[in-house]
């Protein structure tokens, strides 16, 4: 019956991802069947994690973040959890051999967000890093399937494709971040007097950051290139707009894709796919 609960857990975690980013199940839809279930799997763990520090503002978050991070290596380490989102990564991080460092950075950076309001340059670096760098090279060990001389050759394309989306993620929740929660990411950057230069110089770096990760999405295995490009794709629109706002503009409203961008997106990764037009 262990196998009844697996898949409970695995369903958790998809339910969780489709209700809580539909431009990441878009990405999903895009991946060969036989990686869906490991990349719901670990969207599930840090959507979990994450939200326990941007959301339950009426619990003590500290308690509930520890304990999740105990739980999560208790899993990890004894191979179930009942907690079926747990025990549903804990399946992925054990079958693909995912190291216990990506774990912990990542879920350093989220204990960042309980401490930190204002971030220098070092604190920026490993936040991105922890939050989102690591956060790609999980799904990269999914995606190689355990070549570990592919995973070597890709792994700093998949770290500056996680730099970009969250650094975009940063402008789109700027205004959520600093008027509800407090916190600034963006080093020396005041938002209350968010500037155009300010703006200019961290588009410039996240150019850079797409540049290169395209490179690596190029000689990703045919499996995940599509659903890893359609996510580009849908992140490198959203920078496009978000290009086109003043800064004022940033601070006052979310940028969205809309379902129907993000179906033409889909058919453009899929078809550019299909003939290794990427």
């Amino acid at each position: 019956m262990k196998r009844l609960f697996d898949e409970i857990s695995y369903k958790t975690s998809k339910i969780t991802t489709k209700n809580y980013s539909t431009s990441f199940s878009f990405g999903i839809l895009a991946l060969h069947k036989s990686l869906r279930k490991s990349i719901y799997n670990i969207y599930g763990f840090v959507r979990f994690a994450d939200e326990i520090v941007d959301s339950f503002h009426d619990y003590d978050k500290y308690i509930l973040f520890n304990k999740f991070k105990d739980d999560a290596f208790f899993a990890i380490d004894n191979k179930i959890s009942l907690n079926p989102i747990l025990n549903s990564f804990q399946e992925t991080v054990n079958t693909y051999n995912i190291d216990l460092s990506l774990i912990n950075n990542f879920l350093g950076s989220m204990e960042m967000d309980l401490l930190e309001r204002n971030y220098n340059e070092e604190k920026y670096n490993d936040y991105i890093h922890g939050s989102a760098e690591v956060v790609g090279l999980m799904c990269l060990k999914v995606f190689v399937n355990g070549n570990e001389q592919l995973y070597n050759k890709l792994k700093p394309s998949a770290m500056r494709l996680g730099s970009a989306f969250q650094k975009i993620n940063f402008l789109r929740d700027a205004n959520v971040d600093y008027s509800i929660l407090g916190r600034t990411y963006f080093p020396g950057v005041q938002l209350d007097n968010f500037s155009q230069s300010d703006k200019i110089n961290i588009e410039k770096d996240i150019e850079e950051d797409f540049k290169d990760a395209l490179v690596g999405i190029k000689m990703l295995p045919s499996s995940s290139r599509g659903g890893v490009y359609l996510s580009y794709l849908y992140y490198y629109n959203l920078f496009k707009k978000i290009q086109c706002l003043s800064p004022s503009r940033i601070l006052e409203e979310r940028i969205r894709i809309s379902n129907l961008e993000k179906l033409v997106l889909m058919f453009k990764a899929s078809f550019k796919n299909q003939f290794n037009l990427i």
